[in-house]
């Protein structure tokens, strides 16, 4: 088999990136080692952030989100509840964060306001008795299968080939370039021919640089979810404070998924988990919402995060930028034809995706220009459309499993 381009990794961003170049001309092959979304993408809360997460430590990711979170609710209206979002002061917390957060918010230009507590328990009747201060945000909901599979169904309407329950065995390199890749499907391998690979496989990046030759520092963390039955709660919630465990509550319809840890790992696919972990986050979101049972946890489940840096010894967890690195293979390892993106977060995806298929279309001498920004998904037409698709892929993944219909 011979294509263009050999985009690994089913993920959201690898899906993005098949979706960006095959909208651009360019012969894609998409390959995933199970089903799209399967890894981080579809072990996530499922926030779509306003960038004021970020606002106080991070501006210019803040501001990578807030560009994302407004495009993301126009191009896939399928695939996002518009549910806004608060960041709740709660007794004891530091009511100068509170402020620093609000400011910051305004500086980068996300639109916020403050809530009388009063309005805001109206809204949110199960809002906790210690919460004292609110902050309105533009944050929102993203469901990641139904999302990964827009973008993996619209890159096939646009010519990629795809190519789930895929494992990458090999990268093939001729002397200093990558060549392609062997694969298995589960009926015995076989070589994919290809001018370019995209290494997008988040959190096992490094581990597909090494069938490359090539060293990629990942430093991923694992975080729990809990997913809760749990109806009445229209807005995502956000503990004032710096970023910290159970910080994060997401709704869905008639669950919340509390969020979430951050724990050093090794392996991604090998790691400890702990239910002290689980407890923590049920009792930190308590203190934002009241009324949450731990008889009623639905479901429980860890992400690992694809975190990357180059000094791994002095930094980790959640001092690690949560912003993206593309990685030019030919530039840092001298190694042509291979191109790694890292990093990032749910929210950027399409951002990390143009920017890699920039990279590779300039290399392939492809002069036309992204169009995911203003060109709207597969299904956003047709509501109904997006759960076939997921289940025509058999994406079941447990960031929203409660809210796909597989019917």
């Amino acid at each position: 088999m011979e294509t263009t381009v050999l985009v690994v990794g089913g993920g959201a961003t690898g899906a993005g990136v098949a979706r960006d170049l095959a909208m651009r001309g360019v012969d894609v092959t998409l390959v995933e080692r199970g089903r799209f979304a399967g890894g981080t993408s579809g072990r996530s809360h499922g926030l779509l952030h306003s960038g004021a997460r970020y606002a106080v430590d991070d501006p210019e990711g803040a501001e990578d989100c807030l560009v994302e979170n407004r495009i993301l609710k126009e191009i896939a209206p399928h695939c996002v509840t518009d549910t806004g979002g608060y960041f709740l002061q709660v007794t004891g917390d530091d009511p100068d964060y509170f402020d620093r957060k609000r400011e910051a918010c305004e500086t980068i230009g996300i639109e916020t306001g403050v809530i009388d507590i009063e309005t805001a328990r109206r809204e949110e009747p199960d809002l906790a008795d210690g919460v004292e201060r609110v902050l309105g945000v533009p944050d929102a909901v993203v469901h990641p299968t139904r999302l990964t599979a827009a973008n993996a169904a619209d890159a096939r309407e646009h010519g990629a080939c795809l190519l789930p329950e895929t494992e990458v065995r090999d990268v093939v390199r001729d002397g200093e370039r990558v060549v392609g890749a062997v694969v298995d499907d589960g009926s015995g391998e076989r070589p994919i021919d290809a001018e370019h690979v995209v290494n997008a496989t988040g959190a096992w990046a490094g581990q597909l640089g090494e069938l490359a030759g090539v060293e990629i520092e990942m430093a991923p963390t694992s975080g729990v979810m809990v997913a809760v039955e749990f109806e009445g709660l229209d807005t995502v919630l956000n503990r004032a404070r710096p970023a910290a465990d159970g910080d994060i509550v997401v709704p869905h319809d008639e669950q919340v998924v509390l969020g979430t840890t951050s724990v050093d790992v090794e392996d991604p696919d090998e790691f400890s988990t702990d239910d002290a972990e689980i407890g923590r986050t049920f009792e930190e979101c308590s203190t934002m919402l009241a009324g949450l049972d731990r008889d009623r946890i639905d479901r429980v489940y860890w992400g690992v995060r694809p975190l990357y840096t180059e000094d791994r010894e002095r930094y980790e967890g959640r001092q690690i930028s949560r912003g993206f690195y593309l990685l030019d293979h030919d530039a840092r390892d001298g190694i042509d034809g291979l191109t790694t993106i890292v990093g990032g977060k749910l929210t950027t995806y399409r951002r990390m995706a143009e920017a890699v298929s920039d990279h590779v279309a300039d290399r392939l001498g492809v002069e036309e220009p992204s169009r995911t920004a203003e060109t709207p998904l597969v299904g956003h037409d047709d509501p109904g459309r997006i759960d076939a698709l997921v289940r025509e892929f058999g994406a079941s993944n447990p960031a929203d499993e409660d809210v796909v219909s597989w019917e």
